[in-house]
């Protein structure tokens, strides 16, 4: 499906390289990115073998994100209940907000998969803080936006993740 361009892609992973670093950043990668991966990997993404250090503060980004907003008071939502006096503790509040959400996984810069539900199809999600949009609503569209900006975007219908939708739909909001 995609040309062989050296500046874009690397060989794929082994099954157990994939096997491994799901174990190391307990992760489950969706069917359509085992796929991708077992074929071919981008060679600006991260390397699941040797980048773990990129990877794990990828992991963190958008929950770093959110606290950032949190803290000078962009953003706080009625579900999460009353805003906490200290910190600490709106840092927890949140921090249990975004492990209750799915799991989102690094594939280059600020550009992440929903991990669940563990299909294929799930939208790709750019997160910078809390500026939050889908950059393609599976993982094909992604791949054409992102490095394939002439070819026609095979455009579908974009699967609702929880909470990270929510933070597409907020960003979208009309200014008050």
């Amino acid at each position: 499906m995609w040309r062989d361009d050296p500046e874009i892609w690397a060989p794929g992973y082994t099954q157990a390289e994939l096997d491994e670093a799901q174990a190391k950043f307990d992760l489950r990668f969706p069917p359509d990115l085992v796929e991708l991966l077992r074929e071919r990997r981008l060679v600006r993404g991260y390397d699941w073998r040797t980048d773990e250090a990129d990877i794990r503060r990828m992991l963190e980004w958008p929950l770093s994100g959110l606290l950032f907003h949190v803290e000078h008071e962009v953003i706080w939502w009625p579900e999460w209940g009353p805003r906490p006096a200290t910190q600490e503790e709106r840092a927890e509040v949140v921090a249990a907000v975004v492990a209750a959400a799915p799991r989102l996984i690094p594939l280059f810069a600020h550009r992440f998969l929903a991990a669940d539900p563990l299909e294929a199809g799930n939208p790709v999600f750019s997160i910078h803080s809390t500026d939050v949009i889908y950059y393609g609503h599976n993982l094909t569209d992604y791949i054409v936006s992102e490095f394939y900006p002439n070819k026609p975007r095979p455009y579908g219908p974009v699967r609702r993740v929880p909470f990270w939708s929510d933070l597409v739909d907020w960003n979208n909001l009309p200014p008050e």
